[in-house]
């Protein structure tokens, strides 16, 4: 089974997933260049600051790099977009930890501190979150379309008949013409 096989395509959440990780992107991508222009050092372990962050040059071309990926997530859309999202806010919360067990030694190769982590978790949790907005959800509605893929025979015939044809609008005067 392909998991692809279980997304709809079509489905107006497509929006919410290119928009999240556009916005991320860019403010990832503006974040590294920040610190590439600054001519910081690729391997510091010590890190400037950038932007109220601690940062190296391998920092900010990591940052560009994902926000690379971020941004072709959005430019392509739809069910990719989502995927991609989750999976880069998955990753950040990682680095988060990772990180956070890494500071004040010399293996902290990205130059992180503490401001540095909380961001990590922050945009990380904030990434996934554009990714699995209407997709995960104990209570999906009827009318969502990852409920209707996963469940074809199950939608109630009252509801199956709402959803296939919305009803009406009525003006103030009567039904609309």
């Amino acid at each position: 089974m392909d998991f692809r096989d279980e997304l709809p395509v079509d489905h107006r959440l497509a929006r919410v997933y290119r928009a999240g990780a556009g916005l991320c992107g860019v403010a990832l991508l503006v974040f590294g260049c920040l610190g590439l222009s600054d001519g910081l050092a690729f391997f510091s372990t010590t890190g400037e600051r950038v932007a109220g962050l601690s940062s190296n040059g391998l920092l900010s071309l990591i940052s560009i790099a994902t926000a690379g990926v971020l941004i072709t997530g959005a430019v392509i859309g739809g069910n990719t977009a989502s995927t991609t999202n989750i999976a880069v806010g998955g990753l950040f919360v990682l680095s988060g930890f990772v990180n956070l067990a890494l500071l004040d030694s010399g293996v902290n190769v990205l130059a992180f501190r503490i401001p540095n982590v909380v961001f990590s978790f922050v945009m990380g949790l904030i990434i996934a979150t554009f990714g699995m907005y209407g997709r995960v959800s104990a209570k999906l509605p009827l009318d969502n379309p990852y409920w209707r893929h996963r469940h074809p025979g199950s939608v109630p015939p009252g509801v199956a008949r709402q959803l296939a044809s919305p009803p009406g609008r009525t003006g103030v005067a009567g039904p609309a013409r």
